[in-house]
């Protein structure tokens, strides 16, 4: 079947299904990636460029996260398309007394594990950015995070994939996962059949969709973010920010709901355009925005940045992360179904973890074992000891 058959199918063309297919080409690896839309066209193309540390639980997902940051230093020289990636540091604003306390233990935890990440007051805070309201109590800083376009990062991967070989094919949906002795075999599209040894899920909020097609209960689900977009200003911040309730309306969902958010992320473009965002919501597959959530960003990130009550706002859209139960991602092999991998629930870390993912699955699937353990990130620990408890 020429044409009609790889060794690896990738499903999913936002950025961690096109940087599994650019690391996969990169081994050399006859792949296919299929998008039901376009590249880019979910969560990758609806989303801020924030590249993050701080944020990352302590352990196996801040190592990913480092890791993933690493990476971007070379993708930037490597990719065939420019990803803007800026890697000027990263504040987190602390606006309350209770929040000064919990970001100092915030901080303690991850210098413990490794993090080059400190403590500023109101003064040290604004000398680094002199735009931060004079009302702040401090922020804390890691000089290792940064900024990147995550559609180009996107675009990047999938035609760097492509100069190495990779077909990549768009507008063409799976309809089904074929076995054949319970093992992967290939795929069904609305338009016929490809066969392959192994299937990736990388189809972030429709992960659970992809999944049913083999027997298989993802427990991914959608959580909107709405953001807005401001025009073009001379530069004024000069790293990308966050607010301390961003952070705990991360952890703990009951904060992000509603219009409040429980937070605030603010960065500036290459282009001089100020990207503000973002709510954390439970809505299905909503990706409508509101006035109430809208008028909320606004006003928490005019409190961080006065100036920016100068700024006029162009656009606001709003796009879907892939949830999972525990805010980890599911990386890994599936055991019940040989051949099938599941690279998807990244929910708001997917442009941080895209790189460092895309290099472990590639690892897992070529050689068998990754440089570095995911069974954290394993699907099972969705499923293991339900049996028993039922």
């Amino acid at each position: 079947m020429p044409g009609r058959s790889a060794d690896v199918i990738v499903i999913g063309g936002g950025v961690i299904g096109a940087s599994i297919a650019y690391h996969l080409a990169r081994e050399r690896v006859d792949v296919l990636l299929l998008e039901r839309d376009g590249l880019a066209a979910g969560s990758s193309g609806a989303c801020d460029g924030l590249v993050l540390l701080q944020s990352k639980k302590p352990g196996a997902h801040m190592t990913l996260a480092a890791a993933g940051i690493a990476a971007f230093e070379r993708l930037a020289k490597e990719l065939p398309v420019d990803v803007e990636f800026n890697q000027a540091g990263g504040l987190v604003v602390v606006a309350t007394e209770q929040e000064h306390e919990a970001m100092a233990r915030f901080v303690a935890e991850r210098r413990l594990a490794g993090i080059d990440v400190s403590l500023l007051d109101s003064v040290q805070a604004r000398e680094l950015e002199p735009c931060l309201s004079a009302e702040i109590l401090g922020a804390t800083f890691c000089p290792t995070e940064g900024q990147i376009n995550p559609i180009a990062l996107t675009h990047g991967f999938a035609q760097g994939a492509a100069r190495m070989g990779a077909r990549i094919v768009q507008g063409e949906a799976v309809r089904e996962i074929s076995l054949s002795g319970g093992a992967v075999s290939g795929v069904v599209t609305d338009r016929g059949k490809y066969g392959a040894g192994a299937v990736v899920n990388a189809a972030g909020v429709f992960a659970p969709e992809i999944g049913r097609m083999a027997g298989l209960d993802i427990p991914i689900i959608p959580r909107r973010g709405q953001l807005l977009v401001t025009g073009s200003t001379a530069p004024i911040l000069h790293r990308c920010l966050i607010s301390a309730g961003y952070i705990a309306a991360k952890f703990n969902p009951g904060l992000a709901q509603g219009a409040g958010g429980g937070g605030v992320s603010i960065e500036q473009t290459v282009s001089g355009n100020f990207l503000l965002g973002s709510t954390r919501e439970f809505v299905g597959f909503d990706r409508s925005t509101t006035l109430a959530a809208l008028k909320g960003i606004v006003e928490r990130a005019v409190r961080i940045i006065p100036r920016l009550r100068e700024c006029r706002i162009i656009r606001s859209f709003a796009g879907l992360r892939p949830y999972t139960p525990d805010g980890l991602p599911i990386i890994g092999r599936v055991d019940a179904v040989p051949g099938l991998v599941i690279a998807a629930g990244h929910e708001g870390d997917g442009i941080t973890l895209s790189a460092v993912t895309g290099e472990l699955t590639s690892e897992l699937i070529v050689h068998g074992r990754p440089h570095l353990p995911l069974d954290e990130f394993r699907f099972e620990r969705f499923t293991e000891g339900q049996d028993k408890d039922e």
